[in-house]
């Protein structure tokens, strides 16, 4: 497996040279079109949130046929971060990308997993010297998939302009598609041979507003746009005029009696005290069966147009 640049320059645009991999796997057809499945999982929380995606996304994937999983795993380590063992797992029960957000610095000892790991994103509207990579195109199911990972700015760190960052990578796409540009997985398989891929976005971002004029900014030409951040499920899923399947937050994995997927207690004396004692994730009382729960959205897409046809919550 090889890293094969779009562009030469280390603007926000990639951060990094974007990855290219080739998979196996069955994809659906009707008698009119071919039709791919992906599933987005909202962040997973700690411990409680890991177990409960091992113990349910393998199911989830099999019964709903799902050719793509995308799961966001910015708080999978004890709430804040990410590690290389927590990747590990996530990837293990069948996760083909792991997105994150603000909270995937947290842990300074999966910097250069971020440079390393072919299965991890970080926002890609950071700037192009920050550790990682922000999207990366994919094989898989006979399909081209583009993820796209990118960071919100109203109520948060005002990093680079996710709306300006999407056009680019766009752009970038558009002008490979167009020349019919091939682009080779270490085997010497094609990945992308003038056709435009299925794009996917995980927008990490406080602001419903924000998530919202996103949706609509790239109806058309993402085939989902998801939110995440706040850990609350929103019954906002819709396919959007033109096309794009989107929702303002996807939810979070983990114990849903908790605030956010974190202890009760520690976040009452937050509130009530102001005093930010740490947060830690939520766990279910002593031999209780987990609340845990895993919140996302399944999406059926046409692999020939890139549009989105239906969109549910798990």
């Amino acid at each position: 497996m090889r890293n094969i640049p779009l562009r030469s320059e280390r603007g926000w645009l990639t951060g990094k040279a974007n990855v290219c991999i080739a998979h196996s796997y069955q994809s659906h057809y009707t008698d009119i079109m071919k039709i791919v499945r992906a599933i987005m999982i909202g962040d997973v929380v700690g411990e409680p949130g890991l177990k409960a995606l091992e113990d349910k996304l393998p199911k989830i994937i099999k019964d709903n046929a799902v050719d793509f999983t995308i799961v966001n795993g910015e708080n999978t380590a004890d709430g804040f971060g990410i590690t290389e063992t927590a990747l590990k797992r996530m990837i293990a029960c069948g996760v083909d990308v792991v997105t994150s957000g603000n909270h995937v610095w947290e842990k300074r000892d999966f910097w250069k997993i971020l440079e390393t790991d072919d299965n991890v994103l970080r926002p890609a509207n950071y700037s192009g010297d920050t550790p990682g990579r922000g999207w990366m195109c994919i094989e898989k199911a006979g399909t081209s998939w583009v993820l796209i990972n990118m960071q919100g700015r109203e109520l948060m760190t005002p990093i680079d302009c996710p709306f300006h960052c999407f056009d680019n990578i766009f752009k970038s796409l558009d002008n490979l598609t167009s020349k019919n540009h091939d682009l080779l997985t270490t085997g010497g398989e094609i990945l992308m041979q003038g056709i435009f891929p299925v794009i996917i976005v995980d927008f990490h971002a406080e602001s419903s507003r924000e998530k919202e004029a996103l949706g609509y900014y790239l109806d058309g030409r993402a085939a989902v746009v998801a939110g995440t951040h706040t850990h609350v499920p929103t019954a906002d899923e819709r396919i959007l005029p033109q096309g794009t399947a989107y929702i303002t937050d996807l939810g979070m994995t983990g114990i849903t009696n908790s605030v956010i997927g974190m202890d009760v207690t520690i976040c009452l004396d937050r509130m009530r005290k102001q005093v930010l004692y740490r947060m830690e994730p939520a766990a279910d009382p002593k031999d209780n069966e987990s609340s845990a729960e895993v919140q996302g959205i399944i999406v059926e897409i046409n692999a020939e147009t890139g549009k989105a046809l239906s969109i549910k919550r798990l």
